[in-house]
């Protein structure tokens, strides 16, 4: 008999994950998502943390349906930023004061039981506490200014400069939070290579 073929999510919603090397609107429909959220500079053990803890949750719910007989790919960690000054921008902010959400899309069939029963798994395993922190819910966005970011994280500002004159001659403006989607990963990939996807909704 032939194996399953595993849903992609990337394949499935290719339009929600283009990398348009200038500023592009897309229109998304809400999507759920495993979700942990927190305060803390990035480089941080808390932010570690909450990264080991979501991902130790999105593989034992996706290992959960493997053996249930539906696989399907793990997406990319994805990342909601904002501060709690609404006229500061990061850069002029502590890294320590900055406020995230840690995010890894799931597909549609994905159920909060699985989650909660794949946190308790976990708990019994004795796996760190910020497992619990870990829920799932649903992202509504609708129409962003989507763009490709290629280099270090902290030298997006001309990147979002350009969206934000992009979004300015559409007549639009920004609201919602700050959103990054990571292509790559920093522990492999240099600096100057790294490709996120960088996000902001509009109306």
């Amino acid at each position: 008999m032939a194996k399953a073929k595993k849903f992609d999510i990337y394949e499935a919603y290719k339009a929600d994950y283009v990398t348009p090397k200038k500023p592009a609107l897309v229109d998304l429909k809400p999507a759920p998502y495993l979700l942990i959220a927190g305060q803390g500079a990035p480089e941080g053990k808390v932010f570690q943390a909450n990264v080991g803890a979501l991902y130790n949750v999105a593989f034992t719910v996706k290992m959960a349906r493997k053996f249930a007989g539906r696989d399907y790919t793990v997406s990319k960690l994805e990342g909601l930023w904002w501060v709690n000054d609404a006229n500061r921008e990061f850069p002029d902010v502590p890294r320590d004061l900055w406020n995230w959400k840690l995010l890894i899309r799931v597909p549609e069939f994905i159920t909060k039981k699985e989650a909660e029963e794949a946190i308790g798994k976990l708990q019994q395993k004795g796996k760190p506490a910020e497992v619990a922190e870990v829920r799932l819910e649903a992202l509504d966005e609708g129409r962003c200014v989507q763009m490709l970011h290629v280099g270090p994280y902290d030298r997006e500002a001309p990147t979002l400069a350009q969206m934000s004159e992009f979004a300015r001659q559409k007549g639009l403006t920004f609201h919602g939070l700050h959103h990054e989607i990571y292509l790559s990963d920093p522990r492999r990939v240099p600096g100057e290579r790294l490709r996120t996807i960088l996000r902001r909704p509009v109306h």
